[in-house]
């Protein structure tokens, strides 16, 4: 089976359709960087240093510092499949961050968001 190409994208091509998906919806870059930060553990300063590295989402997943253990509670349909049924690790991080970005576009407050 052949891998999927967002595993050897940048993150930091990905990072700006997250962004503008936020901001069309009246929401911020620093809200799509807290809901980063939530899920991963990235402080700002290590997402700029990612960013700015054009490392891999595979590779920015996988080193992330803190992955949160609440995010075993988002669910819901993300590109047509269920995000808790993806059984790939690295795919299902992918898209619990998809899911995220969908929510705080869809103007949902930030601490349902953010599972708090």
């Amino acid at each position: 089976m052949s891998r999927h190409r967002i595993y050897t994208m940048s993150f930091a091509a990905v990072y700006p359709h997250y962004v503008a998906k936020a901001e069309k919806k009246g929401r911020s870059q620093a809200e799509v960087d807290e809901v980063i930060g939530w899920l991963t553990g990235y402080s700002a300063q290590q997402l700029q240093a990612v960013l700015g590295a054009g490392t891999d989402c595979e590779t920015f997943f996988d080193q992330a510092p803190a992955m949160n253990p609440a995010r075993s509670l988002i669910t819901g349909v993300i590109c047509g499949v269920r995000v808790e049924e993806i059984e790939e690790p690295t795919m299902r991080e992918i898209r619990y961050l998809d899911k995220l970005i969908d929510e705080l576009a869809k103007g949902r407050p930030m601490e349902k968001v953010l599972r708090d």
